[in-house]
């Protein structure tokens, strides 16, 4: 790892350690937490006081894997966060916590996009 690739990975750190501070998942409104590599975004509903997994969706799920359209970046994004949408809302979840995972929150960035998925998925935050 370059030392460039160090400090944003470390800058990362920092910005997840200060919004895990103050966000937590409870039985009310769980925890949608995001996470983006180069090639795949991954986002997870998690109850903290039980610390278990209510749903889960990622561009590797079977329901992505099997759309006939191939997906990428932004619009990528999206349909995850109507997919985790979906699944949370099937598993008895409405609102949710939102927690950006340290990414920055750009307003047409692939974190906003999930979000705005998740919300036209039915979800309030």
């Amino acid at each position: 790892m370059g030392k460039k690739t160090l400090k944003k990975t470390l800058a990362r750190m920092k910005r997840q350690a200060r919004v895990r501070a103050h966000i937590v998942g409870t039985d009310e409104r769980p925890r949608l937490c995001v996470f983006r590599s180069n090639k795949h975004v991954y986002a997870q509903v998690i109850n903290d006081r039980e610390g278990r997994t209510l749903a889960a969706a990622s561009t590797l799920s079977p329901e992505f894997t099997a759309l006939e359209e191939a997906k990428s970046g932004k619009d990528a994004a999206l349909f995850v966060g109507e997919l985790v949408a979906k699944k949370a809302i099937d598993g008895g979840v409405s609102a949710v916590v939102f927690d950006r995972n340290g990414f920055i929150y750009l307003k047409n960035g692939i974190i906003a996009k999930l979000a705005e998925g998740a919300r036209k998925g039915g979800l309030k935050f």
